[in-house]
């Protein structure tokens, strides 16, 4: 018989790449995991993992077991949905991940109406770049997440996650000057973008290079109220989405886009019908459909 956790190992190797970070996320040695996939190599009586010195990689049989693992571990998070369903209600602990923008402004009213409506949940939330909230899910730091694609940055499929899209929000040009809205009329100005290796960055930089031009980079900031300060003092123009927007500085002019920003919640495969996630969600939609978020 496989052991379970030991799979749960095989499959983080395979998303991770290496035993370190496996270990690192699990919080484990790396001997110890090596070891239990050692063990995991006995069980199932075929080589799973190709050593050429401190590399590994996996063997066919080890991706054909991983896809099996991503059934397995979906299985099983669906029956402790089901057992969690069964329960009273919504309780213990439901860890929350989301991006900035929506840490400011979606999740306080949703905390709201959880406190309200499920007293014994307890919520806890975490800002996390959206582009590693696959693997915190699957390794167990998250639960459920709110996380955000573009237009020209679309998400990519995440084994042994679910997505269930929530909202849209249109993207604006901030400038200081009048604009027509053509992202080809700045190619000669200066740029704020978010850090390389995030989606806002990427989204940028592929708008920018589909109206014809690579944007000339002034400054790197993530917080877009930074970026917006930036704007107003003349440093450049940016691209900033409609939850970025809610005291834009005196000064700075705001042009809407054919663009959009789209925000999703995400969760492990086979957990939708948790109470906990399910109520989130829930408040989630509330917020951004009563008025307590505005968008356009």
């Amino acid at each position: 018989m496989l052991d379970v956790r030991r799979l749960r190992l095989l499959r983080e190797l395979a998303h991770r790449g290496t035993i370190a970070a496996v270990a690192e996320a699990l919080a484990f040695s790396p001997s110890a995991v090596s070891q239990q996939l050692t063990a995991l190599e006995r069980e199932a009586g075929v080589a799973l993992l190709e050593r050429t010195g401190r590399r590994v990689a996996l063997t066919p049989a080890a991706l054909r077991l991983v896809g099996h693992a991503e059934a397995v571990l979906a299985q099983l998070e669906q029956a402790a949905a089901e057992l969690a369903e069964a329960r009273s209600g919504p309780s213990g602990p439901l860890r929350i991940g989301t991006f900035p923008s929506a840490a400011r402004v979606v999740i306080p009213p949703a905390l709201v109406a959880l406190a309200r409506d499920c007293p014994e949940l307890e919520p806890m939330v975490a800002e996390v770049d959206p582009a590693g909230v696959a693997d915190l899910l699957r390794s167990g730091e998250l639960d459920v997440a709110l996380v955000h694609d573009y237009d020209f940055v679309p998400a990519p499929p995440e084994p042994g996650i679910q997505r269930e899209p929530l909202f849209a929000e249109a993207m604006y040009l901030a400038s200081t000057t009048p604009s027509s809205g053509l992202l080809a009329d700045h190619r000669e100005d200066p740029w704020i973008l978010a850090t390389h290796g995030t989606l806002c960055h990427a989204m940028a930089i592929r708008a920018c290079q589909a109206a014809g031009f690579l944007p000339r980079i002034r400054h790197r900031a993530d917080d877009f109220s930074t970026v917006l300060a930036l704007v107003a003092a003349g440093q450049g123009v940016a691209l900033v989405p409609e939850l970025g927007l809610r005291e834009p500085p005196v000064g700075v002019r705001l042009r809407k886009l054919a663009m959009a920003r789209r925000t999703a919640v995400a969760f492990r495969q086979g957990s939708a019908g948790h109470p906990g996630i399910t109520a989130f969600t829930a408040a989630v939609r509330r917020a951004t459909g009563s008025g307590s978020v505005r968008f356009g």
